[in-house]
């Protein structure tokens, strides 16, 4: 037995020469969501300010990593009828709250090689990929001309981004002066950059969504977790989608399909992800009527938590926990729920279902009385924290979960 150390000394010795003289190959650029809105049937109060039929749309996007080239997903899955999309392109945005392009920039997408496409209610389609140097944190504007639109609308509300609409074709306008302006995402569902990387998919309510943050300042937890992993070299290559839709509960329909049933489309299904962050709740247990029924929502999350884990991994992810935030004060604070929320978190905390666990309620409760949000952090509706709440929530996120 005493030749083994020997034996694998030399075996070390051996496997550093080749290495010394192997090449090593990269990963292959692959497609990698950089950009992503959560799709939902628009409510009555969230319609365009001007009709979509017969006009240009020009939506302005934030994305998280760069590539080599791009693809863009347009969607209609809650349409009544068929949306008729007669031209779209692509440009590099010339600044928040503009509708401003760098028209040398722009470029046309296809769709099979086509300008234009209808598609039939319950459907999306994938743009053809098209060559763009998409630089990371840069900001694009998608412009669509759209024919027939049906009555039923698929978007996003929370944009906390202006769209501008104008009556016409306007495809080549430098800017849209005079345009419809409204902050509110529609038809845009994705946006893919070829890549080397792995994205993380952020699945939320309103706090994800970034409600309590500035208009076209991109401020969202998420967003600010997407500027952390870009300054680090060790992360510069994950993409950060965001995958929040404001009013969202779990075990129900809310404002948007519930979590349990989004969930292929919106965390499974994207280009390139890795790993998946739940931060949900918070809307089931405030929506319940008494203590009785509060604690059992509080059962029926966490078996729900344990289904998306189960199906996460299925899919080979790593998910990670995040811990429900405060709301002592708020309209939800009502008899039974903060016991709820102390269930729920408990299990987050010590059940080890998840791969890690992100504590954001230690991150922005107040020390004094940790019902309530740390009144620097609160908006003033107790519920959702501010854009300094939003910086405090993604600088305590440990980017050591996103390396190998």
């Amino acid at each position: 037995m005493r030749p083994r150390p020997i034996i694998l000394a030399l075996a070390a010795a051996v496997a550093a020469g080749c290495a010394r003289h192997a090449t090593v190959t990269p990963p292959e650029p692959h497609w990698l969501g950089t950009w992503a809105s959560s799709q939902q049937l628009v409510e009555p109060r969230n319609m365009p300010p001007a009709p979509l039929a017969h006009a240009t749309l020009r939506q302005v996007i934030h994305v998280s990593v760069g590539g080599s080239r791009l693809r863009v997903t347009l969607s209609n899955v809650f349409g009544d009828g068929p949306l008729a999309i007669g031209a779209a392109r692509i440009a590099r945005s010339l600044g928040a709250g503009t509708g401003a392009i760098d028209t040398a920039s722009q470029r046309t997408l296809t769709f099979a090689g086509a300008d234009s496409i209808t598609l039939a209610a319950g459907t999306s389609v994938v743009s053809d990929p098209v060559d763009f140097g998409v630089q990371p944190l840069t900001s694009l504007a998608i412009t669509l001309r759209l024919g027939e639109a049906p009555a039923a609308l698929t978007g996003h509300p929370g944009s906390r981004t202006t769209s501008y609409i104008k009556a016409g074709d306007w495809m080549g306008a430098p800017d849209l002066a005079g345009a419809a302006t409204t902050e509110h995402w529609y038809l845009v569902a994705n946006l893919d950059v070829l890549a080397q990387g792995a994205a993380v998919v952020t699945l939320g309510n309103s706090i994800t969504d970034g409600r309590g943050s500035g208009t076209n300042r991109d401020d969202r937890w998420p967003d600010n977790l997407g500027r952390r992993l870009q300054a680090d070299p060790r992360t510069r290559h994950v993409a950060v989608l965001n995958a929040g839709i404001g009013g969202n509960c779990v075990l129900r329909d809310c404002l948007g399909p519930a979590a349990l049933s989004r969930l292929a489309r919106d965390v499974l299904d994207p280009a390139g992800i890795r790993w998946a962050i739940v931060l949900e709740g918070v809307n089931d247990i405030g929506g319940s009527r008494s203590p009785e029924a509060a604690d059992s929502v509080a059962t029926g999350l966490i078996a729900a938590y344990q289904q998306i884990i189960a199906r996460a991994h299925a899919r080979g992810l790593r998910i990670y926990g995040a811990t429900i935030t405060p709301f002592g004060g708020a309209g939800y604070d009502r008899p039974g729920h903060e016991e709820a929320r102390q269930k729920v978190n408990a299990w987050i905390r010590d059940s080890r279902a998840f791969d890690a666990v992100i504590d954001f309620d230690a991150v922005v409760r107040d020390p004094s009385d940790p019902r309530r949000l740390l009144p620097a952090l609160d908006t003033g509706d107790h519920l959702h924290p501010n854009e300094e709440g939003y910086r405090a929530m993604a600088g305590a996120i440990d980017l050591g979960l996103f390396t190998p």
